[in-house]
């Protein structure tokens, strides 16, 4: 029964891919495209409740697994993506009257769409290492086109710039997952069987440790430049600003976490092998140094998207070293983390881009006074800083007050550090957004009504589970957190 759920999954967003490659030039296909994400989001539910339910499966002859923490992450993209495709229809239309996009460029963005869809899924449920490194490629490049859509010279260099770095990062994360079959091979033999990470996960105590420490810091550094770990992060601010904010919404709300899954199997078999912190210390390492990197360079923005772009640094650095701390708690708040960075991050992109189609500049310093000409964009971009700024209720601060206080616990001296950066973060972005929110206005009306029911709907949540964490859901995180040690 599982593969059938994993079937209509993935088979969704291709189909979806396919019919807008056909049919992307029609007046419909902003229609299109969201049937075919809510969809995917019915199939990823339908998945979640029987994962849940029944425990971790495999599925099509082991090629794919799905456990509580993949599958909680399937749930999550496939919102996202669902959500975002709602908000991308009326302002892609914007878009679209104000001269910046034509037809064919919408024909290409809707498909484009669904198939960045379809191969973060994949990556996502997939049991073979090998295929997650063929899924991750794909969605760079699809990520490529998206970026590029405006076709202007800096979108043109911020898609090529993405391109190389990338590029150069997945060659790296392809030498780990080599030396990831020369360790397993020894074990399990040759064949397919020796990148199953189900096959991996069992024997993970008979790898050479050796080999396995060399192949997870290649993993770390390749699949960490799509996470936009520093010094690997210098692509992510200028494919934020530069491509539609849609693409922004889904690259910071969802390809980064599916890079860092990526990492985590990966670091579940190396701790396993090794049988000590090598890995955890790596991450923790990389995640200090991308938070308290982003945070200094949040108070020099001048560009809005760019800023919430070193946001999206400062946080998934925070997840990072969430992760490499380990233990059940740890864990916990790391993905807690990450489902409110992806909710919080992706609203606030969302009223970011109405708020930059109405002042038609993404210049701070030009957007002004947004309660006055749209009260419903003010308080979204306001609300939604208030949350990735960790101010209570919102459920940012749930998972930053756990990560901050295990790291008390358990590693005294990062928590000072921790709370600097934070606090510059903090006192940059209010004080950018303020003047943004509340000041005074020459801002126009847009031609076509916003989409903000998805910013208040993510907004919501995050609210929500600030304020009470479900059973099942605090469970369902707690099994995931299990299966990563």
């Amino acid at each position: 029964m599982i593969d059938l759920y994993l079937l209509v999954l993935l088979l969704t967003p291709l189909l979806g891919g396919g019919l807008l490659a056909v049919f992307g030039s029609r007046a419909w296909a902003a229609e299109l495209n969201s049937v075919m994400s809510a969809c995917t989001f019915a199939a990823s539910v339908a998945l979640t409740v029987r994962v849940i339910g029944s425990g971790p499966q495999v599925a099509f002859n082991e090629q794919f697994f799905i456990d509580p923490f993949n599958v909680f992450l399937v749930a999550l993209t496939a919102f996202v993506a669902f959500t975002t495709s709602l908000f991308s229809r009326p302002y892609m239309r914007i878009e679209q009257h104000h001269g910046k996009l034509t037809v064919p460029m919408l024909h290409l963005y809707y498909s484009m769409y669904q198939l960045f869809t379809f191969t973060m899924l994949v990556a996502l449920t997939t049991n073979n290492m090998g295929i997650i490194w063929v899924a991750m490629e794909t969605a760079t490049l699809t990520t490529v086109l998206l970026v590029s859509l405006y076709r202007t010279p800096a979108s043109l260099e911020a898609a090529w710039k993405y391109f190389i770095l990338c590029g150069v990062g997945i060659a790296l994360a392809l030498f780990g997952t080599i030396l990831l079959y020369f360790a397993a091979e020894r074990v399990l033999g040759e064949g397919g069987t020796a990148l199953l990470w189900t096959h991996l996960n069992q024997v993970k105590g008979d790898l050479e440790p050796t080999v396995l420490k060399l192949a997870f810091v290649f993993l770390l550094v390749g699949y960490g430049t799509k996470i936009g770990l520093v010094p690997l992060h210098s692509w992510l601010p200028d494919a934020h600003a530069e491509g539609p904010t849609p693409v922004s919404a889904v690259l910071s709300g969802l390809l980064l976490n599916v890079a860092l899954c990526a990492v985590m199997r990966g670091k579940v078999l190396v701790d396993g092998s090794l049988g000590n912190h090598f890995a955890g210390n790596l991450m923790m390492g990389f995640g200090l140094l991308s938070v308290v990197v982003a945070a200094l360079f949040l108070s020099r923005q001048k560009d809005i998207k760019r800023m919430f772009a070193y946001s999206s640094i400062e946080h998934m650095g925070l997840i990072t070293f969430a992760f490499g701390m380990g233990g059940p708690v740890a864990t916990f708040a790391a993905m807690l983390h990450m489902t409110m960075h992806s909710l919080t991050k992706s609203a606030i992109f969302f009223a970011v881009g109405h708020a930059v189609q109405k002042a038609g500049t993404q210049q701070m310093e030009n957007i002004r006074g947004l309660l006055q000409v749209s009260p419903t964009v003010g308080w979204g971009l306001m609300l939604g800083t208030f949350a990735i700024l960790g101010m209570p209720p919102f459920g940012v601060f749930a998972s930053e007050f756990l990560i901050i206080t295990t790291a008390m616990h358990e590693y005294p001296w990062a928590t000072p550090v921790l709370l600097v950066a934070l606090g510059i973060a903090f006192a940059a972005i209010f004080g950018k957004v303020q003047p943004i929110v509340l000041g005074e206005t020459t801002v126009k009306p847009l031609p076509h009504p916003p989409a903000l029911v998805p910013v208040f709907a993510h907004l919501l949540l995050v609210l929500t589970l600030g304020l009470y964490m479900p059973p099942y859901l605090a469970d369902w995180y707690r099994q995931a957190a299990a299966l990563l040690g």
